[in-house]
Protein backbone atom coordinates (compact mmCIF):
# COMPACT_ATOMS: atom_id res chain seq x y z
CA UNK A 1 0.00 0.00 0.00
CA UNK A 2 1.31 3.50 -0.83
CA UNK A 3 -1.01 5.85 1.08
CA UNK A 4 -0.35 9.44 0.18
CA UNK A 5 -0.42 12.23 2.96
CA UNK A 6 -2.86 15.02 1.13
CA UNK A 7 -3.63 16.78 4.62
CA UNK A 8 -1.97 19.74 6.24
CA UNK A 9 -2.12 18.94 9.93
CA UNK A 10 0.07 18.10 12.94
CA UNK A 11 2.29 15.01 12.93
CA UNK A 12 1.21 13.54 16.30
CA UNK A 13 -2.40 12.96 17.98
CA UNK A 14 -2.41 14.12 21.05
CA UNK A 15 -1.18 10.48 22.79
CA UNK A 16 1.90 10.85 20.57
CA UNK A 17 0.58 8.63 18.04
CA UNK A 18 1.04 10.11 14.02
CA UNK A 19 -2.01 11.98 13.05
CA UNK A 20 -1.39 10.51 9.37
CA UNK A 21 0.97 7.62 7.88
CA UNK A 22 2.45 7.31 4.49
CA UNK A 23 4.40 9.56 2.36
CA UNK A 24 3.85 12.83 0.35
CA UNK A 25 5.54 15.29 -1.90
CA UNK A 26 5.72 18.17 0.51
CA UNK A 27 5.70 18.54 4.38
CA UNK A 28 2.90 18.86 4.93
CA UNK A 29 2.31 17.79 8.58
CA UNK A 30 4.00 20.05 11.19
CA UNK A 31 6.29 18.19 13.57
CA UNK A 32 6.73 19.57 17.37
CA UNK A 33 9.24 18.53 19.66
CA UNK A 34 6.92 19.12 22.59
CA UNK A 35 4.55 16.59 21.22
CA UNK A 36 6.95 13.56 21.23
CA UNK A 37 5.53 11.20 23.92
CA UNK A 38 9.72 10.08 24.92
CA UNK A 39 12.19 10.94 26.85
CA UNK A 40 14.37 13.90 25.68
CA UNK A 41 17.19 11.17 25.43
CA UNK A 42 15.72 9.86 23.01
CA UNK A 43 13.98 12.25 20.45
CA UNK A 44 16.96 12.12 17.50
CA UNK A 45 16.86 15.18 14.93
CA UNK A 46 19.64 15.79 12.12
CA UNK A 47 20.44 17.90 9.17
CA UNK A 48 22.49 16.17 6.31
CA UNK A 49 23.23 17.71 3.17
CA UNK A 50 25.81 16.05 0.28
CA UNK A 51 26.61 17.58 -2.78
CA UNK A 52 28.25 16.22 -5.47
CA UNK A 53 29.96 17.20 -8.87
CA UNK A 54 31.58 15.02 -11.24
CA UNK A 55 35.06 14.11 -9.62
CA UNK A 56 34.39 15.53 -6.21
CA UNK A 57 31.97 16.16 -3.44
CA UNK A 58 31.61 17.16 0.11
CA UNK A 59 28.67 16.68 2.82
CA UNK A 60 27.28 18.23 6.43
CA UNK A 61 25.73 16.74 9.21
CA UNK A 62 24.58 18.19 12.74
CA UNK A 63 22.50 15.83 14.51
CA UNK A 64 21.54 16.30 17.84
CA UNK A 65 20.46 12.12 18.65
CA UNK A 66 19.60 12.61 22.13
CA UNK A 67 22.34 10.91 23.82
CA UNK A 68 25.34 12.17 21.36
CA UNK A 69 25.07 15.36 19.47
CA UNK A 70 27.10 14.70 15.87
CA UNK A 71 28.57 17.35 13.84
CA UNK A 72 30.66 16.74 10.61
CA UNK A 73 32.10 17.48 7.28
CA UNK A 74 33.42 15.07 4.88
CA UNK A 75 35.46 16.18 1.41
CA UNK A 76 35.22 13.46 -0.75
CA UNK A 77 37.85 12.98 -3.98
CA UNK A 78 36.51 10.71 -6.14
CA UNK A 79 39.66 10.64 -8.48
CA UNK A 80 41.91 9.42 -5.56
CA UNK A 81 39.41 7.98 -4.44
CA UNK A 82 39.69 9.21 -0.98
CA UNK A 83 37.78 11.06 1.61
CA UNK A 84 38.66 13.54 4.72
CA UNK A 85 36.34 13.40 7.65
CA UNK A 86 36.23 15.78 10.79
CA UNK A 87 33.83 15.30 13.31
CA UNK A 88 32.58 16.89 16.52
CA UNK A 89 30.88 14.66 19.22
CA UNK A 90 28.40 16.27 22.41
CA UNK A 91 27.56 14.67 24.85
CA UNK A 92 23.41 14.50 26.04
CA UNK A 93 22.82 17.69 23.93
CA UNK A 94 19.00 16.70 24.14
CA UNK A 95 17.29 19.53 22.40
CA UNK A 96 20.32 22.18 23.22
CA UNK A 97 21.10 22.22 19.21
CA UNK A 98 17.34 23.64 18.69
CA UNK A 99 17.10 22.17 15.27
CA UNK A 100 13.94 23.54 13.53
CA UNK A 101 10.79 22.06 13.31
CA UNK A 102 10.02 22.35 9.76
CA UNK A 103 12.51 22.04 6.54
CA UNK A 104 10.91 24.73 5.41
CA UNK A 105 11.77 27.36 7.62
CA UNK A 106 14.28 28.19 10.46
CA UNK A 107 17.97 27.16 10.55
CA UNK A 108 20.86 25.48 11.91
CA UNK A 109 23.71 26.83 13.71
CA UNK A 110 26.89 25.35 15.39
CA UNK A 111 30.12 26.76 16.64
CA UNK A 112 32.36 25.34 19.13
CA UNK A 113 35.91 23.75 19.25
CA UNK A 114 36.94 25.11 16.06
CA UNK A 115 34.16 24.52 13.80
CA UNK A 116 31.28 26.86 12.80
CA UNK A 117 28.46 25.33 10.59
CA UNK A 118 25.68 27.06 9.37
CA UNK A 119 22.15 25.72 7.34
CA UNK A 120 20.39 28.74 6.33
CA UNK A 121 16.72 28.82 4.74
CA UNK A 122 15.67 31.45 2.32
CA UNK A 123 12.84 31.38 0.21
CA UNK A 124 13.88 29.23 -2.92
CA UNK A 125 17.32 28.44 -1.71
CA UNK A 126 19.81 26.87 1.21
CA UNK A 127 22.70 28.02 2.25
CA UNK A 128 25.49 26.39 3.96
CA UNK A 129 28.33 28.30 5.40
CA UNK A 130 31.51 26.43 7.18
CA UNK A 131 34.54 27.81 8.57
CA UNK A 132 36.85 24.75 10.60
CA UNK A 133 39.91 25.69 11.65
CA UNK A 134 42.25 22.29 11.34
CA UNK A 135 40.21 20.38 9.03
CA UNK A 136 43.55 17.98 7.66
CA UNK A 137 46.92 18.28 8.89
CA UNK A 138 46.61 21.63 10.36
CA UNK A 139 45.08 23.09 6.78
CA UNK A 140 41.46 25.08 7.38
CA UNK A 141 38.32 24.42 5.46
CA UNK A 142 36.06 27.25 4.59
CA UNK A 143 33.91 28.44 1.94
CA UNK A 144 30.08 28.03 0.85
CA UNK A 145 27.26 26.76 -1.06
CA UNK A 146 23.75 27.79 -2.46
CA UNK A 147 21.43 24.76 -3.31
CA UNK A 148 18.43 26.01 -5.33
CA UNK A 149 14.70 24.43 -4.63
CA UNK A 150 11.77 25.77 -6.13
CA UNK A 151 9.23 26.28 -4.33
CA UNK A 152 7.17 24.24 -6.42
CA UNK A 153 9.72 21.14 -6.75
CA UNK A 154 8.18 17.76 -4.99
CA UNK A 155 10.07 15.97 -2.36
CA UNK A 156 10.02 12.68 -0.49
CA UNK A 157 8.67 13.06 2.63
CA UNK A 158 7.48 10.07 4.20
CA UNK A 159 5.81 9.26 8.13
CA UNK A 160 6.47 6.05 9.48
CA UNK A 161 5.69 4.52 12.55
CA UNK A 162 7.47 1.16 14.32
CA UNK A 163 5.73 -2.32 14.92
CA UNK A 164 7.75 -2.79 18.16
CA UNK A 165 7.09 0.70 19.86
CA UNK A 166 3.88 2.96 19.76
CA UNK A 167 5.73 5.95 20.64
CA UNK A 168 7.98 5.39 17.81
CA UNK A 169 8.31 7.38 14.55
CA UNK A 170 10.20 8.60 11.93
CA UNK A 171 9.22 11.74 9.93
CA UNK A 172 11.49 12.16 7.12
CA UNK A 173 12.25 14.86 3.69
CA UNK A 174 14.50 14.17 1.39
CA UNK A 175 15.06 16.96 -1.25
CA UNK A 176 17.01 15.92 -4.36
CA UNK A 177 18.42 17.15 -7.88
CA UNK A 178 19.30 21.32 -6.18
CA UNK A 179 21.56 22.74 -8.12
CA UNK A 180 25.08 23.66 -6.17
CA UNK A 181 26.97 27.04 -6.53
CA UNK A 182 30.35 27.69 -4.64
CA UNK A 183 33.11 26.93 -3.44
CA UNK A 184 34.91 25.22 -0.68
CA UNK A 185 38.73 25.65 0.05
CA UNK A 186 41.18 23.27 1.78
CA UNK A 187 44.35 24.92 1.88
CA UNK A 188 45.54 25.96 -1.01
CA UNK A 189 42.97 22.94 -2.77
CA UNK A 190 39.26 24.34 -4.21
CA UNK A 191 36.17 22.65 -4.64
CA UNK A 192 34.21 24.33 -7.04
CA UNK A 193 30.46 23.96 -7.88
CA UNK A 194 28.67 24.85 -10.56
CA UNK A 195 24.88 24.75 -11.02
CA UNK A 196 24.89 23.20 -14.27
CA UNK A 197 27.28 20.40 -13.35
CA UNK A 198 26.45 20.33 -9.32
CA UNK A 199 23.66 18.77 -6.91
CA UNK A 200 22.68 18.66 -3.75
CA UNK A 201 20.62 16.64 -1.39
CA UNK A 202 19.10 17.08 1.65
CA UNK A 203 17.90 14.51 4.23
CA UNK A 204 16.22 16.22 7.28
CA UNK A 205 14.96 13.23 10.16
CA UNK A 206 13.10 13.76 13.23
CA UNK A 207 11.90 10.81 15.41
CA UNK A 208 12.34 8.73 17.70
CA UNK A 209 13.76 5.24 16.81
CA UNK A 210 13.70 1.44 18.21
CA UNK A 211 17.23 1.11 20.11
CA UNK A 212 18.55 -1.94 17.31
CA UNK A 213 18.23 -1.64 13.56
CA UNK A 214 19.73 -1.42 10.10
CA UNK A 215 18.37 1.11 7.05
CA UNK A 216 19.64 1.26 3.29
CA UNK A 217 19.42 4.95 2.10
CA UNK A 218 20.27 5.00 -1.50
CA UNK A 219 20.33 8.62 -3.76
CA UNK A 220 21.82 10.06 -7.17
CA UNK A 221 20.68 13.81 -8.43
CA UNK A 222 21.49 14.53 -12.06
CA UNK A 223 20.29 15.53 -15.62
CA UNK A 224 19.11 13.33 -18.39
CA UNK A 225 19.10 14.88 -21.67
CA UNK A 226 19.22 18.44 -19.99
CA UNK A 227 16.47 17.52 -17.57
CA UNK A 228 16.80 17.00 -13.85
CA UNK A 229 16.46 14.20 -12.46
CA UNK A 230 17.05 12.02 -9.46
CA UNK A 231 15.79 9.29 -6.71
CA UNK A 232 15.51 8.30 -3.75
CA UNK A 233 15.75 4.56 -2.65
CA UNK A 234 15.73 2.48 1.03
CA UNK A 235 14.09 0.35 3.53
CA UNK A 236 14.67 -0.34 7.46
CA UNK A 237 12.79 2.98 8.60
CA UNK A 238 10.18 1.74 10.51
CA UNK A 239 6.87 -0.06 9.37
CA UNK A 240 6.56 0.78 5.58
CA UNK A 241 3.16 -0.82 5.09
CA UNK A 242 1.53 2.79 4.41
CA UNK A 243 4.35 3.59 2.16
CA UNK A 244 7.86 2.67 1.40
CA UNK A 245 10.28 5.87 0.65
CA UNK A 246 11.11 5.23 -2.64
CA UNK A 247 10.75 7.89 -5.20
CA UNK A 248 12.03 9.12 -8.58
CA UNK A 249 11.63 12.97 -9.55
CA UNK A 250 11.89 14.07 -13.35
CA UNK A 251 11.68 17.69 -14.07
CA UNK A 252 10.95 18.75 -10.50
CA UNK A 253 7.74 15.95 -10.14
CA UNK A 254 7.79 12.83 -8.00
CA UNK A 255 7.04 9.67 -9.14
CA UNK A 256 6.38 6.84 -6.31
CA UNK A 257 7.95 4.04 -6.65
CA UNK A 258 6.69 0.75 -4.78
CA UNK A 259 9.47 -1.70 -3.20
CA UNK A 260 13.06 -1.52 -4.00
CA UNK A 261 15.32 -4.32 -2.77
CA UNK A 262 19.11 -3.89 -2.62
CA UNK A 263 21.66 -6.38 -3.46
CA UNK A 264 25.15 -6.07 -1.84
CA UNK A 265 28.28 -7.88 -1.12
CA UNK A 266 28.71 -7.96 2.24
CA UNK A 267 32.65 -9.47 2.06
CA UNK A 268 33.00 -6.32 -0.16
CA UNK A 269 31.38 -3.10 -0.13
CA UNK A 270 33.25 -1.46 -3.41
CA UNK A 271 32.22 -4.58 -5.38
CA UNK A 272 29.24 -4.32 -7.52
CA UNK A 273 25.87 -4.06 -6.17
CA UNK A 274 22.64 -4.56 -7.99
CA UNK A 275 19.09 -2.82 -7.26
CA UNK A 276 15.46 -4.52 -8.28
CA UNK A 277 12.04 -3.44 -7.91
CA UNK A 278 8.66 -5.61 -7.32
CA UNK A 279 7.48 -4.16 -10.62
CA UNK A 280 10.38 -3.56 -12.83
CA UNK A 281 10.14 -0.04 -12.53
CA UNK A 282 13.80 0.22 -11.44
CA UNK A 283 16.55 -1.70 -11.93
CA UNK A 284 20.25 -0.36 -11.81
CA UNK A 285 23.52 -1.82 -11.86
CA UNK A 286 25.87 0.30 -9.08
CA UNK A 287 29.83 0.75 -9.79
CA UNK A 288 31.53 1.62 -6.12
CA UNK A 289 34.48 4.14 -5.98
CA UNK A 290 34.52 4.79 -2.67
CA UNK A 291 33.60 3.18 0.22
CA UNK A 292 32.85 5.87 3.17
CA UNK A 293 33.50 3.31 6.13
CA UNK A 294 32.69 4.83 9.91
CA UNK A 295 32.31 2.99 13.08
CA UNK A 296 31.19 4.49 16.29
CA UNK A 297 31.41 2.55 19.55
CA UNK A 298 30.79 5.16 23.02
CA UNK A 299 28.61 3.40 26.12
CA UNK A 300 25.76 2.33 24.35
CA UNK A 301 25.66 3.68 21.51
CA UNK A 302 28.01 1.84 18.43
CA UNK A 303 26.86 2.66 14.63
CA UNK A 304 28.60 1.15 11.46
CA UNK A 305 27.93 2.30 8.39
CA UNK A 306 29.01 1.84 5.05
CA UNK A 307 28.22 4.81 2.79
CA UNK A 308 29.51 4.14 -0.92
CA UNK A 309 29.73 6.40 -3.54
CA UNK A 310 29.69 5.38 -7.49
CA UNK A 311 27.55 5.24 -10.93
CA UNK A 312 24.43 4.49 -11.42
CA UNK A 313 23.18 2.73 -14.56
CA UNK A 314 20.22 0.93 -15.79
CA UNK A 315 16.51 1.90 -16.71
CA UNK A 316 13.77 3.95 -14.55
CA UNK A 317 9.53 4.06 -15.58
CA UNK A 318 8.04 7.06 -14.50
CA UNK A 319 4.37 6.83 -13.41
CA UNK A 320 3.15 7.45 -16.91
CA UNK A 321 5.11 4.69 -18.34
CA UNK A 322 7.90 6.91 -20.20
CA UNK A 323 11.06 4.91 -19.53
CA UNK A 324 14.26 6.33 -18.77
CA UNK A 325 17.60 5.03 -19.66
CA UNK A 326 20.13 6.07 -16.61
CA UNK A 327 23.89 5.61 -17.51
CA UNK A 328 26.98 6.36 -14.91
CA UNK A 329 24.78 8.30 -12.52
CA UNK A 330 26.70 9.32 -10.04
CA UNK A 331 25.76 9.06 -6.62
CA UNK A 332 25.19 6.91 -3.37
CA UNK A 333 24.12 3.87 -1.57
CA UNK A 334 24.26 2.97 1.95
CA UNK A 335 23.63 -0.03 4.58
CA UNK A 336 23.78 1.07 8.24
CA UNK A 337 23.69 -0.68 11.35
CA UNK A 338 22.96 1.08 15.06
CA UNK A 339 22.67 0.50 18.12
CA UNK A 340 21.38 3.73 19.52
Amino acid sequence: MQNEINKIGLLHKPNGSLSQKGWARSPLLQYKRKAVKAAKFKIKEWDYYCILSENKGISFTVADNGYLGFVACTWLDFLAPEEISKSVMIPFPMGAFKMPESPEKGNVEFKRKGVSMRFIREDAYRIIELDIKDFSNGKPLRGSVRLSQPTDMDSMVIATPFKACPKAFYYNQKVNCMPAEGQFNLGDEKMTFMPDTSMGVLDWGRGVWTYSNTWYWGSASGRINGVPFGFNIGYGFGDTSMATENMLFYNGKAHKLEDVKFHINNKSYLKPWKFTSNNGRFEMDFVPILDRASRTNVLIIESDQHQVFGHFTGQAILDDGQVLEIRNLLGFAEKVKNRW
